[in-house]
């Protein structure tokens, strides 16, 4: 095979990554003395706001004052708050004004909005960012690039962002570009990449046409690296290159984009994707890392992943963080956890066995245990005070004092019988039934069954490939992982509230349909996450048919 087309090397801005990285890991190395920074800056920049006028802020001092000052709030409660800031009242949350609004997905329920000002970007998100990508640009570091050697799928800036009602953008992290008007500048891998701005017209909401341009102009490139953040989207490629194969090899060939002009001939080229076919390893021989989470649903079919990429290739976790705001940043080569990142919020937990409410004890992070699972609540720059995240940590060890922690999951429960199952414990729970039984599951979504006064849950698995697989005795090793796992589940199986789990074998296919379907109506491929609870009976109903 010829080379592909050299990129130059990008060392100057690894080492502006891997600099943030080590100031960062600095600001973080005496964690008591990083909270104690954080708390002044949060009293100090909410000084003069309507949210400290209405909550006594000025005459917080400490830490438990601050406890008893504020109430633990979820989105809807924090809501009223957010909406008179995005509709142009000035100081409600915070003292500088907010250029834009961050956005989630909206994968849970209605898309959220949090204000993004200044201080924000340059207190908390951009040293945080920066840091997170410090850790492959350190261990991988020919991977990394500003240009074509970096595949970002994150990345999204070519759609028209909604605006809020004072006219400010409300847009997903994803989206923002971040290069310049704030200040300060964001440079992210892949961003000067030849797809990141196509070369032809798009319609915004075509996002599988968007998608198939940044694959087939990637496929005449050198890429060392792909980037997903959701690991979901890095599992689709593969799907995608086979689905687009003929088309990819066509355009490569005539040299066209989507079958218009905008390239250069390339028979040559297209000569040598048909030999090696559309596997991301042969298009790629080169590849290197993949950067994505690698716990929940992930840590499943990851290995799979590195089959189709390459034996060689290095998985590395992005960050645990939301819109909202970050909670771990990877400092080292852990596969799955990242360092609580102190020094850019202050950080409260709650147990995530127990509910959240308002006055709700919560933890420092010296009194997490390693092993437990927390809800996350923190407060920083951005106007968030006391926010319950909706996301549940896992305490995996300690560096020190400072805990190290993993995404365990959405913090919402499951619960027909008392149950109150974690997606955490299910999807650990299939992991161990997985292991015991000797079958490799890719995927996995369940739905609760309800039945005339008992329920039971039905757990759709995904294994890998055509070999035997009983049912009925994964279903019994997954119930016993169930009831190990989760108190409630096992009250509820010993009181008869449930019945024992059903367990149905669905092919790895049903779920790429089902990728196709959400992106079909409208979701932004990078933001179709797994489902560890399936929320739609008729996406269930696909998903398990014959």
């Amino acid at each position: 095979m010829r080379p592909l087309e050299h990129h130059p090397d990008d060392p100057a801005f690894r080492a502006e990554l891997t600099d943030a990285k080590r100031d960062l890991a600095a600001s973080v190395a005496e964690p008591a003395e990083a909270r104690r920074r954080v708390f002044e800056d949060l009293l100090a920049h909410s000084r003069g706001t309507v949210f400290a006028a209405e909550h006594g802020l000025a005459r917080v001092r400490t830490i438990d004052d601050y406890r008893e000052a504020v109430p633990l709030r979820s989105y809807a409660e924090y809501d009223p708050w957010l909406a008179r800031s995005a509709d142009g009242e000035p100081g409600v949350l915070t003292r500088e004004e907010p250029r834009l609004f961050f956005t989630t997905s909206g994968s849970t329920g209605s898309r959220k909005r949090i204000p993004v000002t200044r201080p924000f970007l340059e207190r908390v998100y951009l040293p945080y960012f920066r840091a997170a990508m410090g850790a492959p640009a350190e261990y991988v570091p020919d991977a990394l690039s500003l240009g074509a050697a970096t595949l970002n799928l994150r990345h999204d800036r070519l759609a028209r962002p909604r605006t809020t009602g004072s006219g400010r953008p409300s847009l997903g992290p994803s989206q923002a570009d971040l290069r310049g008007g704030f200040g300060v500048t964001l440079r992210e891998p892949g961003s000067e990449a030849p797809w990141a701005e196509l070369p032809v017209a798009v319609d915004e909401g075509d996002y599988p046409e968007k998608l198939y341009l940044r694959l087939r102009m990637a496929v005449e490139h050198d890429v060392r690296c792909v980037i997903g953040h959701n690991p979901a989207l890095l599992a689709m490629v593969p799907e995608l290159l086979v689905q687009w194969w003929p088309r990819i090899l066509r355009d490569v060939r005539e040299g066209t984009l989507g079958g218009r002009p905008g390239a250069a001939p390339d028979p040559v080229r297209a000569g040598e994707l048909e030999r090696g076919g559309p596997l991301p390893r042969a298009v790629w021989p080169r590849i290197r890392l993949l950067y994505c989470w690698t716990s929940g649903v992930a840590s499943l079919y990851l290995p799979r992943l590195r089959e189709l990429y390459g034996e060689d290739v290095t998985v590395l976790p992005t960050p645990q963080a939301a819109s909202e705001g970050p909670v771990g940043v990877p400092l080292d080569r852990h596969p799955h956890a990242g360092h609580l990142a102190v020094s850019c919020a202050l950080y409260e937990f709650v147990d995530a066995a127990k509910d959240v409410r308002p006055d709700s004890p919560t933890l420092l992070h010296e009194e997490l245990e390693p092993g437990r699972d927390y809800h996350v609540v923190f407060s920083h720059l951005g106007g968030l005070y006391r926010y319950v995240l909706g996301d549940v940590t896992h305490v995996v060890d300690r560096v020190k004092t400072l805990p190290r922690v993993a995404y365990a999951g959405r913090a919402g429960l499951s619960d027909v019988a008392g149950e109150r199952l974690r997606e955490a414990q299910l999807v650990r729970a299939v992991a161990s039934a997985a292991g015991h039984a000797g079958v490799d599951v890719v995927n996995l979504t369940a739905r609760p069954e309800r039945g005339a006064g008992t329920h039971r849950y039905a757990v759709a698995v995904a294994p890998h490939g055509a070999g035997p697989f009983d049912a009925v005795s994964f279903a019994g090793a997954l119930d016993a992982e169930l009831c190990r796992r989760s108190p409630d589940y096992r009250r509820a199986r010993e009181d008869g509230r449930l019945a024992p789990a059903r367990v149905l074998r669905v092919p790895p296919s049903a779920f790429v349909a089902h990728w196709h379907r959400r992106v079909a109506a409208g979701m932004r491929p990078p933001e179709v996450k797994d489902q560890v609870f399936q929320p739609d009976a008729a996406a269930w109903d696909l998903i398990t048919a014959p």
